[in-house]
């Protein structure tokens, strides 16, 4: 079921996404040679800590998960796409890295991720993150009432099929409000004027994912939860969390 969520729910998304906000930045700051996923995990807790927010993450196992997530990030580094466990492994000079982080306050959620470089950065991984970015500012431009999600898809999807990445097929956006994943699924492909229609208060968590060898195909780690590019090439994630309002496009996760 979709549900519509009034405007005083938005503003109180607008308060989660926020914390989302400040917990992605915090971790982007910690984020240098030498420092582990672990604490970079660390940092994010204290930020929802800090807020009184929950994590969405934390035990979080869906149908597909053998084990409940057991971290408030997923950190995925390099040839990982998404759902990269936090561990004790430490950034490198030249990592590309990736950040997902969702925080729950006053019964409503917000999702966002990030992607950057520690180190000296990789000219082809700047203009893969880049690229993402751009998807991801095309896709709100089209989360406008009366559109439709193929609209959506398309708009991120044609951004970064352009630049010769590939795109995972299996996973896209996703509605979010009371839960982090709700109604309607948001794929990163699409086709114009095809799909659910959008209207005021509908909330969707945009998120293109883009491979940089050009495949769509991915592998799963042993752990049930990473997913990685089967030729080893990299990976680039960004996401927010949108409203479909009458006066345009909401982000709720911005500082």
């Amino acid at each position: 079921m979709v549900e519509i969520k009034t405007d005083a729910a938005l503003d109180a998304m607008r308060e989660a996404g926020r914390v989302v906000a400040h917990a992605l930045a915090a971790a982007e700051k910690a984020a240098a040679i030498g420092v582990s996923l672990l604490e970079l995990d660390e940092v994010a807790r204290d930020v929802l800590r800090a807020a009184g927010a929950g994590s969405p993450f934390l035990h979080y196992q869906p149908n597909f998960a053998t084990t409940p997530f057991p971290a408030v990030i997923c950190a995925s580094v390099n040839d990982t796409i998404v759902h990269g466990i936090p561990d004790g492994y430490r950034l490198r000079d030249g990592d590309l890295v990736s950040i997902d982080c969702g925080a729950s306050l006053d019964g409503w959620t917000g999702d966002a991720a990030v992607s950057f470089t520690v180190g000296t950065p990789r000219p082809a991984d700047v203009q893969l993150i880049e690229t993402s970015r751009k998807a991801l500012e095309a896709g709100i431009a089209a989360a406008v009432p009366g559109a439709r999600m193929g609209d959506i898809g398309h708009a991120i999807g044609s951004v970064g099929r352009a630049a010769g990445y590939g795109i995972p097929a299996d996973f896209g956006g996703h509605g979010i409000g009371r839960q982090m994943h709700e109604d309607p699924p948001v794929p990163n492909e699409g086709r114009q004027g095809r799909g659910f229609r959008l209207r005021h208060g509908l909330v969707l968590a945009l998120e293109p994912m883009f491979l940089a060898g050009g495949g769509d195909t991915y592998r799963e780690d042993a752990d049930g939860w990473a997913l990685r590019t089967t030729d080893g090439s990299r990976a680039a994630h960004s996401e927010h969390t949108v409203a479909i309002t009458d006066d345009g496009p909401r982000i709720l996760t911005l500082p």
